[in-house]
This record gives C-alpha cells, sequence and structure tokens, in this order.
C-alpha cells in the first residue's frame, strides 16, 4: 500500500486489529500487559502480541507498540524482558513518554525506532531536538501546537510529525493528568485514567448561581480535524493518528 501520508489505527485487542488491518490502516499502535496507558483495556498477551506482529508484516504493515506511561526505576529494570520478545518478533517501533524509558531502549534496543509520545509535551523545536539526540525518530507534538509550530519542529528538526486526527480529546495539558489521581487514586501517567474529563458538571459562579447545567460536559466533542487534513500535510505531518 503507497501512500504519502502513514494512517494509524488503535487495536485493544485482535479483532480490532484485524478490522484495521482490513479497513486500510498502514500501521497499528497497541498495548502489551505493561506500561501502556490503557491499562484497563483488552490489552493482548505476549503470545498474541508476537502472533499480532506477524500477522501485520505478512499484509505490509506495521505495528507499533505503547510504552507511554511513567516507570519507575524498579519498572526500568523489567523493560529488557518485557521488550525482548517483540524486538525479536520484528516490532517496528515503541511509543514512549519517559525519558529514561528511551535512554534504556536506546542502549539495549539500538535498531529500535522509538516515536516521543505526545504526553512528551513537546511544544517546541528545542525539546524536539533534545530528544533526537537521544535517538528519538518520530515526535507526536503537543496537542496545543499550531500548524506553524509544527511546520517549524518538521523543518528545523527533520524528525518524522505525526498528529491526532480523530477521536478523544483529553482536556489537560498534552494529557498529562493529575485529576484522576487527584479525585480516585488512578494515575492517568500510570496508565489507569478515570476520565473525569468525560463526567457531567454543573457549573456555577462565585455566587452560587448555575452557569452551565449538569447536562453539558467539559469535553463538549471528540477530535474531529477531517476538515484540516490538507493543512497538517502541508505542514510536514507524515503520519495521521486516531484515537
Amino acid at each position: 500500500m503507497n501512500r504519502d501520508v502513514e494512517i494509524l489505527a488503535p487495536a485493544g485487542s485482535m479483532e480490532c486489529l484485524r478490522a484495521a488491518v482490513a479497513a486500510g490502516a498502514d500501521a497499528i499502535y497497541l498495548g502489551g500487559t505493561k506500561f501502556g496507558a490503557r491499562a484497563y483495556a483488552q490489552n493482548l498477551s505476549e503470545e498474541d502480541l508476537v502472533q499480532a506482529i506477524e500477522y501485520v508484516h505478512i499484509h505490509g504493515r506495521k505495528i507499533y507498540m505503547t510504552v507511554n506511561t511513567l516507570l519507575k526505576d524498579r519498572e526500568l529494570n523489567e523493560l529488557y524482558a518485557y521488550l525482548l520478545p517483540y524486538y525479536k518478533a520484528g516490532l517496528d517501533g515503541v511509543i514512549v513518554q519517559d525519558i529514561g524509558a528511551v535512554k534504556f531502549i536506546g542502549e539495549y534496543f539500538p535498531e529500535m525506532p522509538v516515536h516521543a509520545s505526545t504526553q512528551m509535551t513537546i511544544t517546541n523545536t528545542l525539546g524536539a531536538d533534545f530528544l533526537k539526540r537521544y535517538g528519538i525518530t518520530r515526535v507526536v507534538p503537543a496537542r496545543e501546537l499550531s500548524l506553524k509550530e509544527i511546520r517549524d519542529m518538521k523543518k528545523q528538526t527533520g524528525l518524522e510529525m505525526e498528529c491526532f486526527v480523530h477521536g478523544a480529546l483529553c482536556v489537560c495539558y498534552s494529557g498529562q493528568c493529575y485529576l484522576s489521581q487527584a479525585l480516585s487514586g488512578r494515575s492517568a501517567n500510570k496508565g489507569a485514567c478515570a476520565q473525569y474529563c468525560r463526567l457531567p458538571y454543573t457549573l456555577s459562579d462565585t455566587e452560587g448561581e448555575e452557569i452551565m447545567a449538569k447536562k453539558h460536559f467539559l469535553s463538549m466533542k471528540d477530535l474531529n480535524l477531517s476538515e484540516n487534513l490538507e493543512e497538517l500535510l502541508e505542514a510536514g505531518v507524515s503520519s495521521l493518528k486516531i484515537e
């Protein structure tokens, strides 16, 4: 399948993966049993993920795995054994948030492409250039950036640019939410977001007068950039990501 841009789709199960491939996705991203931002999804076991890599490659597509939570020191020690089977199976890349994990993967899996997750909050060229020195090949810029900022980042670093174009839109800065941890003890940065931005709220002024009825949500609608695809491509984005 030859395209100038990569269409990247998520898969929380083998059924979703097969559907994405059948629908024409150029690449699939998904989580394993650890270190993924969707700890409560139907993530694939080691055996299933190795089979998924083979299945995707048979169909001429790519597969990326999310390692996009913040890791504690003891978890870094588990990363080698966790990634090794997928590395041997030909995993096409990992999507990472933790800078320590970036350095670790670069040292122990030097041929593994590493993509900077949007949760790394890359907001300017200096941040992207810093990561480039650690072997990052692709950046998913912070969602708050303008087209001009993305264009400048691409032009000055030469890195691949990947942007979300459809799906759930976190209301917090670049997806780094602490509300879930504060209210329920479920850390969004450890893959356990309770999605408080999806709940209905009543908004009142300082006098207690209701401004917005409880039927409304903080996140009014999901992200849909279908009308802006041409502008994104012109800015140098080479991978369009669906969530």
